[in-house]
């Protein structure tokens, strides 16, 4: 089993969110799951990444060639792919993971997130995605999407797709517990 964790390129205004991503990179070797990330040595996604390692995990990189200078791509990963887009990145990503989590991050880390929630919702996979909430980071986004069910923008089982926890093993569990909805948005509104 691989997980992929979308995270920032920086290291944000807390230490807390580098705990947070050390902790879940040791979570993930410590359960033997491997982890699928952005390829660079910088910021939250170096930390997850240098904890998983050095707790034994696997960890693959997947680094578009347009930032391999820019994000400083790690040498030391069990594999790194330099691909030749952000779009076969993430598609990469998906591929090769059975669930994904967004640690704190920016515009990148927000974009996958949504990226690979909206496939969900569309059917294209039936995957997990989780919202690592270090230090209550995501609960002003949790509490918007509890507003797009409210305004009929969002179905409330596509809303439960996208899981929040406070700890990387809570994470993890409920990541391994959840149960992705197989109605897909259009195709069944269509139906009606």
């Amino acid at each position: 089993m691989r997980i992929c964790v979308f995270c920032g390129s920086s290291f944000g205004a807390r230490p807390t969110y580098e705990q947070a991503a050390r902790n879940l990179g040791v979570a993930l070797a410590e359960r033997n799951i491997g982890l699928v990330y952005g390829g660079a040595s910088v910021g939250l996604m170096g930390a997850i990444a240098d904890a998983c390692l050095d707790a034994g995990g696997e960890v693959v990189g997947i680094l578009p060639e347009a930032l391999a200078d820019l994000e400083i791509a790690h040498p030391g990963l069990s594999q790194l792919r330099i691909v030749s887009s952000m779009h076969e990145r993430k598609k990469q990503m998906a591929d090769l993971s059975d669930a994904f989590v967004a640690l704190p991050g920016g515009i990148g880390t927000l974009e996958e997130a949504f990226e690979i929630w909206t496939w969900s919702q569309l059917g294209i996979h039936q995957k997990p995605i989780g919202l690592l909430d270090v230090d209550g980071f995501y609960e002003k986004l949790a509490a918007f999407l509890d507003q797009l069910v409210s305004e009929g923008f969002v179905k409330p089982v596509h809303r439960a797709i996208m899981l929040a926890e406070k700890s990387p093993a809570a994470l993890i569990d409920a990541l391994a517990a959840a149960e992705i909805p197989t109605d897909k948005k259009w195709v069944d509104e269509l139906r009606r």
